[in-house]
């Protein structure tokens, strides 16, 4: 015996039916409405005083264009990179000399008072090297990219942002907003994660999370910037070298972008299915930024939080470093054996094993990267700096046998690869979930190897490799 529909059943049935036949900008359509009824009722009910200007409103239609909006988007986001890649230069120098003389001085007074050569090794040219890399690459990048990126925000621009790119992230199931949080991550993925706190919605706040990790971060360019002065530089006449290096570079983060919203549109439409959020955005009053604040929110909240969780992280990655360089088996170093069983895998997918066992090491911090593979491929017992260009283009081309495959794959590799553990325990802390934070963690590193596997099996049957 059935029990008749209830007349809540048969509204909420009714309700289900016309929800079909709605369109899919219904949302949007319904947010305009209220706002466009709610302005005509400000107009009519409020005087306000201290109106915005002309010229902040001439500002607004210039910035939010379809036809200039990206492209000042862009060069602002140039300028910032630009300020953030020279200007950290130099004191990334100084920190680091200073960081190693005090290494220098610290195992010469260990060795002075009789201790023995593992002991101040693993101390001194271990973890406190591993530590000072890391605060020396970190720290300057960190210091000038998040004051800027918070000016912006206070100025009132970063609204702006969301404003311009919401279409793109829409037409990808996500959210307007992740775009900023996208921005945040090139300074550091785990300041990205934590600024996907401004989307309102779980799920979508979810795909930001587990995409951020494809655009580069600050511990990236190294890399990057390295294997396109070795390779891209090298192949242009030395007036346009610099323009394509900087060109490569730029490129490699296009494809992160395009990743990026290729990943959102899968997750938005399989595991993290769902309806799409409206995202409604006043946009705010340009206003005079409060330095105070953006000194305290970028150098305290951003740049100390991240930092440390980095050193938390990179001492243990310095440990291992220097045992894998200085204990040998069979008069070799362990660092070559992992590289030697590692070497299969690397080949597949166009690397080597002393690049994966970089990789592994260099899960804490991505910073060690560079240093650890010239560690293993020049036989030194600790992280080096990098040698001039010739001798390092003689190190990896000449005596390694890198080719232009071996630096296009390191250059995606580097890209898609897994976030390092500041990021992963991040995601953790965000999410305080383990499905969503090892999928974050394993997501991305399948996409790299896959990636990387089909571009090494294409050149290889194309005869390229």
């Amino acid at each position: 015996m059935t029990t008749p529909p209830t007349q809540a059943d048969t509204l909420l049935a009714r309700a289900d039916a016309l929800r079909q036949a709605l369109p899919e900008n219904f949302r949007d359509q319904l947010v305009q409405a209220l706002y466009t009824e709610a302005e005509s009722v400000a107009r009519r009910a409020v005087r306000a005083e201290g109106q915005r200007t002309d010229w902040d409103s001439r500002l607004d239609r210039l910035v939010t264009s379809p036809l200039f909006g990206l492209p000042i988007m862009l060069l602002i986001l140039a300028v910032v990179f630009w300020l953030t890649i020279t200007g950290a230069n130099v004191p990334s120098a100084l920190l680091a000399d200073g960081l190693f003389w005090f290494e220098d001085q610290a195992a010469a007074l260990f060795t002075a008072l009789g201790a023995p050569w593992w002991l101040t090794g693993f101390v001194w040219h271990g973890v406190w090297r591993s530590l000072a890399w890391v605060v020396s690459v970190m720290l300057p990048p960190m210091a000038i990219f998040f004051p800027c990126f918070t000016f912006l925000e206070d100025l009132g621009y970063l609204p702006r942002v969301a404003f311009n790119l919401d279409w793109l992230f829409k037409q990808a199931g996500a959210h307007g907003k992740q775009s900023l949080t996208m921005t945040m991550g090139f300074g550091c993925n785990a300041a990205g994660v934590i600024a996907t706190r401004v989307i309102d919605s779980p799920r979508e706040r979810l795909i930001a999370i587990l995409t951020n990790n494809f655009v580069p971060c600050n511990g990236r360019f190294p890399t990057l910037i390295m294997l396109a002065t070795v390779f891209v530089a090298a192949a242009f006449p030395p007036a346009l070298a610099s323009v394509a290096a900087a060109g490569s570079v730029v490129m490699v983060v296009l494809i992160g972008v395009l990743f990026t919203l290729v990943i959102s549109a899968l997750l938005s439409r399989t595991l993290l299915r769902g309806e799409a959020s409206a995202f409604s955005l006043e946009l705010p009053p340009f206003r005079r930024p409060d330095v105070k604040r953006i000194l305290y929110t970028s150098l305290i909240d951003r740049t100390i939080f991240v930092l440390w969780r980095a050193i938390q992280t990179a001492a243990p990655a310095g440990a291992v470093i220097w045992l894998l360089a200085n204990l040998t088996l069979g008069g070799r170093a362990l660092a070559w054996h992992v590289a030697d069983f590692l070497n299969p895998l690397g080949w597949a997918i166009g690397l080597d094993g002393v690049i994966l066992l970089a990789y592994i090491i260099a899960i804490p911090a991505n910073e060690i990267v560079v240093p650890t593979m010239l560690m293993v491929y020049m036989g030194v017992g600790m992280m080096t700096d990098t040698p001039g260009l010739t001798e390092l283009r003689t190190l990896l081309i000449g005596q390694h046998g890198w080719t232009m495959l071996t630096a296009v794959n390191l250059m995606l590799f580097a890209l898609l690869h897994n976030p390092c553990a500041t990021t992963i325990l991040t995601m953790w802390k965000e999410t305080h979930s383990l499905k969503w934070t090892t999928l974050g963690a394993l997501g991305p590193l399948a996409i790299a190897f896959l990636v990387c596997f089909i571009t090494a099996s294409l050149a290889r049957l194309l005869g390229w490799a």
